[in-house]
């Protein structure tokens, strides 16, 4: 009895284990089954504009530099002092700006150098000691790394009047005028390649040159001995009245504008040796082609110490051989020390 209720309870037990697996079975979904349908939403998307600023951004193509500055020189004896001297005091003003205009390949560059200066000596006449007014424009067109097409016109001049000097009783005295503003004055326009290897170093070979003098101040105008006895009333040599002035500055007798072509070479040297020393320095040629064999020359040389941001030494050199004005040639040296100003810092 005991044995057939056990195997009546097995069989039980495997009958509802068999049902309840085939449940399960059945309720097994299949892979590809969709257990679940929902619609589709319509999206509700909202069209942002942001605010973008305006930045008005422009590019620059124009670099400027501007330095201007003044030197002062003073000495004083009194009337013990034996070491001898002469009291005096200089004083000189200088300015310079160069803008450069750079786009693609073309090059603009404007430069403006200025400089006056005076010094007066006790019981002598005031003298000027600088004096020059330089204005230099050039546009050229690069055609390789090194090389372009230049034109430039040039400008030159001096502010004040020049006068030569003698001692007449004992006393400092005006013997005659040798040069005043725009007497002379010299316009030159040149054409021809440009050899520009760095920014701190340029050769002009101007083949087509053509320079204009004009000498505009009646006191230093040209003169005949006709020409000298109408401005003045008496003859420049009563012994022979053709006697004129002659030449000066290359301009003729009773004329006060001459013209000439001429090939000219144009060296410019602006280098940093240090981040205290630089050296300035430009080099002219003017050949005439009527008069090639005997070239004018002139050589600048500015040697700038920087002591502190706004002090600085000067050292001035002028090399000058221009054989219509002497046939020897002309030096000049100066030192100073003074305040400069520079833009931008």
């Amino acid at each position: 009895m005991k044995l057939f209720n056990f195997v009546g309870m097995a069989m039980l037990c495997l009958s509802f284990t068999s049902i309840r697996a085939q449940d399960l079975k059945d309720l097994r979904a299949k892979p590809d089954t969709i257990i679940s349908v929902q619609k589709e939403q319509p999206l509700n998307i909202k069209t942002i504009r942001p605010v973008v600023p305006k930045l008005n951004l422009e590019v620059d193509y124009w670099k400027h530099w501007t330095k201007f500055g003044i030197n002062l020189n003073q000495a004083s004896f009194n009337d013990n002092w034996k070491g001898g001297g002469v009291g005096s005091i200089a004083v000189g003003l200088n300015a310079n700006h160069k803008s450069d205009y750079t786009r693609d390949n073309f090059n603009f560059v404007t430069e403006v150098d200025l400089r006056y200066g005076k010094i007066k000596n006790t019981n002598n006449i005031a003298k000027k000691n600088n004096d020059r007014i330089f204005w230099d424009n050039k546009l050229s067109y690069k055609l390789s790394a090194n090389w372009a097409l230049f034109t430039s016109v040039t400008f030159e001049s001096q502010f004040d009047a020049g006068y030569k000097y003698k001692t007449v009783n004992g006393k400092d005295t005006i013997d005659y005028i040798e040069n005043a503003f725009m007497a002379p004055a010299y316009l030159t326009e040149s054409f021809g390649l440009e050899y520009k290897p760095s920014n701190e170093f340029s050769l002009r070979f101007g083949t087509g040159t053509a320079r204009q003098t004009f000498i505009l101040d009646e006191r230093v105008k040209p003169r005949s001995g006709e020409g000298f006895f109408q401005k003045y009333g008496y003859y420049r040599d009563p012994n022979n009245p053709t006697v004129g002035t002659g030449e000066r500055f290359g301009v003729k007798e009773d004329r006060s504008f001459a013209n000439a072509l001429a090939f000219q070479l144009t060296g410019n040297l602006d280098k940093n040796f240090t981040d205290k020393l630089n050296v300035k320095a430009r080099y002219n040629l003017f050949a005439d082609y009527e008069k090639i064999s005997d070239p004018t020359h002139r050589l600048d040389v500015t040697v700038t110490a920087k002591v502190t941001r706004v002090i600085n030494v000067n050292l001035n050199g002028i090399m000058i051989y221009d054989p219509d004005v002497i046939s020897r040639v002309q030096l000049s040296q100066s030192l100073a020390m003074g305040i400069v100003y520079s833009l931008p810092k």
